[in-house]
């Protein structure tokens, strides 16, 4: 199967929305401007800290009269910021993200979940340090527009999704450094 970024899958889900007059697939792609993945865990138990990856790419495809489609997004994980250099380099070392073994972390999805006309869900499959594992991204908030400068319509909205590391085989610091990653996702696709 073919990869395709979450972005995309965010912002078909949004067309959906949008109205279902289409007759054939549409393809949005995440605008790499307007799209982050922030993280957030529990350190010994006290605080919380907070990171994200700025290297996000994706795409959606959907079929409005269908209300069907598919979603892929890649997450490189070497370009995780917490702010703090030297915890980069820890975050990116084998303990944690293996991102020289595992440059990518992925999203795909074809499951959607609506509530009326309103996005509430979208599920799919996780991969990461070559594990995958089920995963909901519940959506916060999720809106269409025709953006004036691109003259294409944008799809975009906040969604989070909670996960075990070490159900990725990521345990060091266990359970001193938390095991609950709450992931915060801020997307927009543009239409193609």
């Amino acid at each position: 199967m073919k990869r395709r970024p979450l972005v995309a899958l965010l912002g078909a889900a949004g067309v959906f929305m949008a109205g279902l007059a289409a007759a054939e697939p549409v393809t949005y792609s995440l605008d790499p401007v307007h799209t982050r993945v922030h993280w957030e865990t529990r350190h010994f138990g006290t605080s919380t800290q907070r990171g994200r990856f700025d290297r996000v790419e994706g795409s959606v495809r959907l079929d409005r009269s269908a209300g069907r489609g598919d979603v892929s997004i890649s997450i490189d994980t070497g370009s995780v910021s917490s702010g703090v250099p030297v915890l980069d380099r820890v975050l990116r070392g084998q303990d944690f993200l293996a991102s020289d073994a595992h440059p990518q972390a992925y999203f795909v999805a074809s499951q959607w979940r609506f509530d009326g006309e309103r996005l509430r869900e979208v599920r799919g499959e996780f991969s990461w340090r070559g594990v995958s594992q089920p995963l909901s991204l519940h959506a916060l908030r999720f809106a269409c527009r025709t953006d004036a400068a691109l003259q294409r319509e944008v799809c975009g909205g906040d969604f989070e999704a909670v996960l075990l590391r070490s159900d990725f085989g990521s345990t060091f610091g266990l359970p001193f450094v938390g095991d609950t990653v709450r992931l915060l996702i801020a997307v927009e696709g543009v239409r193609q």
